[in-house]
């Protein structure tokens, strides 16, 4: 039997940088770069209901979804070295708004065959103040 490889946990700021680069898809507009960060079995749970990849993706049909955010309250918890949980806030604004809107998120990141992917995400909207 030959002995597994383990590689250390993820730090917060590796983890919170692949979140940004969702995030970067939703102001660009980049489809194919939000696909690629998220597991084929991603499940999103928003106020609207449950949501695959493909509804995540699919948000991208029209037009970016995002003009503008900032994420801040950053917190990780590892689970194991190839599991973490990245909870934080968003203030964001959609494209043609001048107002912000905010939501708590939590996002399960799984190394998959030496690849960090998104596989679990939920938004819980804020009402800022």
């Amino acid at each position: 039997m030959s002995a597994v490889e383990r590689k250390p946990a993820p730090s917060l700021a590796e983890i919170l940088d692949l979140e940004k680069q969702v995030w970067t898809a939703l102001v660009e507009g980049n489809a194919q770069a939000d696909r690629a960060l998220l597991s084929a079995d991603f499940l999103g749970v928003y106020p609207s209901g449950f949501a695959n990849r493909d509804d995540h993706v699919g948000q991208f049909a029209d037009a970016p979804t995002m003009s503008q955010y900032e994420l801040s309250e950053t917190q990780l918890r590892v689970l194991t070295s190839d599991t973490v949980l990245l909870s934080y806030r968003a203030d964001y604004q959609r494209p043609g708004s001048t107002t912000w809107e905010a939501m708590l998120i939590s996002s399960l990141w799984e190394r998959r065959h030496d690849v960090w992917v998104n596989s679990f995400s939920q938004d819980t909207p804020l009402e800022v103040q």
